[in-house]
């Protein structure tokens, strides 16, 4: 017999990581996204916020809703929704419609044509299509959530999450590459730009370069073993969409060129464990210059960064959040320490986080609350 619910936990990530716009990131071990994904009758997506984030309900706004909505369409093209799937659900849509129609009879008879809140709504309702959707629906529930505007992959990581889950609930038709393209819609979504440097480690897990988009091509990175990431979050949050908008859509052939250099270099000194290269690389040209006006004294946060022993710091995403890739936890702790204070100085709390680069993605959890890789 198939699972009714189950719960996913998903992991933040690091986009960018300094020269990689749009085409590096990392899966962090902690925070993330647990969300309950439960199947439901009604041949509906209903959204739950229990995470007290504020996250919206209505399908049509919600980045998991829109992924989840984009996955089943795209399995009922190809075929791979079950037949009692999708005669459940449309069993359930006429019982559901039928029931609709008695309500709107007895509401009719009880007010007339008085125009009152309540009919407007009745009337609303009785305007959806009935039948016409065989489509399975399912119960999105947000227990715990990446906080949304941190930069650190929260659209991701709730997008993830619900294929995921959905996915793993309908007999995992999919793998977890195929996943990708229907998470990437909740992600665009949110950002307004079709991008995967978050949604592709938040899915597979590890340090991943997205190499092209058309066709999507990613590929993980190796990495020291050693290498630690400080994160600090300060209580501040910043738009995604309007983060992209004061990039330049232009830039100079010359900064283009010292981009591509810290880019490849970063790329060298990780597979190589070349943490002199690594460090020389984590620079962004295309950017942060344009992100950073928000943060109090972000050159000197920097330079205490680095003064600590990171190897380099930048903009998680397009912020608020900050990383500094470290060599060692001690570092790693002493840096997040640096950082912390910096913003306490300028009257900003922050939450930090110390972690390695996780090789574990998104992952189904199992009933003691470990998490298991899928």
């Amino acid at each position: 017999m198939m699972k009714r619910a189950l719960t996913v936990f998903c992991p933040a990530t690091v986009s960018n990581v300094g020269p990689g716009f749009d085409l590096l990131g990392f899966a962090l071990e902690q925070p993330g996204d647990r969300l309950i994904v439960r199947r439901n009758d009604e041949g509906i997506l209903r959204l739950i916020d229990e995470s007290g984030t504020g996250l919206p309900t209505d399908p049509e706004k919600n980045v998991a809703a829109i992924a989840v909505k984009s996955l089943l369409e795209g399995l009922q093209e190809m075929g791979l929704l079950r037949e009692q799937d999708a005669l459940q659900d449309q069993e359930a849509l006429q019982d559901q419609e039928a029931l609709r129609e008695q309500e709107s009879l007895q509401e009719q008879d009880a007010i007339h044509d008085q125009e009152t809140p309540q009919g407007q709504e009745t009337a609303s309702r009785s305007k959806a299509p009935a039948g016409k959707s065989t489509l399975p629906g399912f119960d999105l529930i947000f227990s715990q959530k990446i906080n949304p505007g941190s930069g650190l992959g929260s659209s991701a990581a709730s997008s993830v999450a619900a294929v995921v889950g959905v996915n793993e609930l309908l007999g995992a038709p999919l793998t977890a590459a195929a996943l990708l393209p229907y998470a990437m819609e909740g992600e665009e979504a949110a950002s307004g730009s079709y991008h995967a440097d978050n949604v592709a480690p938040a899915l597979l897990g590890g340090f991943t370069l997205i190499r092209g988009y058309e066709p999507l091509d990613i590929k993980h990175i190796p990495y020291p073993a050693d290498l630690y990431c400080a994160v600090v979050h300060p209580d501040l949050q910043f738009n995604t969409m309007e983060g992209r908008k004061v990039i330049p859509s232009e830039v100079p052939l010359q900064t283009a060129v010292a981009q591509a250099g810290n880019l490849a270099g970063l790329i060298a000194g990780l597979t190589t464990s070349d943490y002199g290269l690594i460090s020389r690389s984590v620079t962004d040209l295309f950017a942060e210059p344009y992100r950073t006006d928000k943060l109090p004294a972000y050159g000197e946060l920097k330079k205490k960064s680095l003064a600590e022993g990171a190897l380099g710091t930048g903009l998680s995403g397009s912020g608020p959040s900050l990383f500094s890739l470290c060599r060692g936890e001690e570092i790693a702790r002493s840096v997040a320490k640096v950082m912390e204070e910096h913003f306490r100085q300028h009257g900003i709390g922050c939450m930090t986080y110390i972690s390695r680069v996780s090789e574990a993605g998104c992952r189904i959890a199992t009933e003691d609350t470990k998490e298991e890789q899928r």
